[in-house]
């Protein structure tokens, strides 16, 4: 995937070890587990481009 960029990420034993278990669970490395519920918390908060914020509609004016 074009435009990726690595970031050092400290993390605390706890929040890895369970997070290791649910990429795990969903067959995904820990990065793109990580990867996937950043993206999900930003479309969620409407904060992803093209994306509008939860209870925005684009087509209202």
């Amino acid at each position: 995937m074009a435009g990726k960029k690595a970031y050092p990420l400290r993390i605390g034993a706890p929040v890895l070890e369970a997070m290791q278990k649910w990429a795990d669970d969903e067959l995904r490395s820990v990065n793109a587990q990580i990867e996937y519920v950043l993206r999900e918390a930003l479309r969620k908060a409407g904060r992803l481009p093209g994306n509008p914020p939860p209870g925005e509609d684009r087509d209202e004016p």
